[in-house]
């Protein structure tokens, strides 16, 4: 597992689209963010793709987690319904960079949360934790995908 880096983030304002479910399902609503940014002509506009997860998988029901599938945009782009804007705030961030496929997040968070937080001195904020991924399934094979698991500190 890579080494968790400490970094200082700006807030970010993101288009998102909302998610109830498992995680592993949040490609939908990227379908549907992609969709409503393709058809109004955003995507020149769009930064970093994110993926917000507000639930304990491990303390939630599987249908009732919830969840943001999100792109940067800056204050000046309209972002009209059904477009949801979330803003992730500025602050220090535990970030843990996997490589690999997305059914091998699970045990990156095992790590982040069960290794490296319990001995880090660190506490979590109140914030949810993130995802920025670096590339796309689209054009990317599973084992060279880039995921940064982003976890907000107090």
């Amino acid at each position: 597992m890579c080494p968790v880096e400490i970094r200082q983030f700006p807030a970010r304002r993101l288009a998102a689209m909302p998610l109830t479910g498992p995680y592993p399902e949040i490609g939908r609503a990227f379908e549907k963010l992609g969709a409503t940014i393709g058809a109004r002509g955003l995507f020149a506009q769009a930064g970093m793709m994110v993926g917000i997860y507000y639930d304990d998988p491990s303390a939630t029901p599987a249908a009732e987690l919830r969840s943001h599938a999100g792109m940067v945009f800056a204050e000046n782009v309209p972002l009209d319904p059904p477009l949801e804007v979330v803003t992730l705030p500025a602050g220090h961030h535990a970030v843990l960079r996997f490589k690999g496929p997305y059914a091998g997040l699970a045990a990156a968070y095992d790590h982040l949360f069960g290794v490296w937080l319990p001995t880090s001195g660190m506490e979590p904020s109140n914030s949810p934790v993130f995802e920025i991924y670096l590339n796309t399934p689209m054009d990317t094979a599973p084992e060279d995908l880039l995921t940064e698991l982003c976890l907000p500190l107090a």
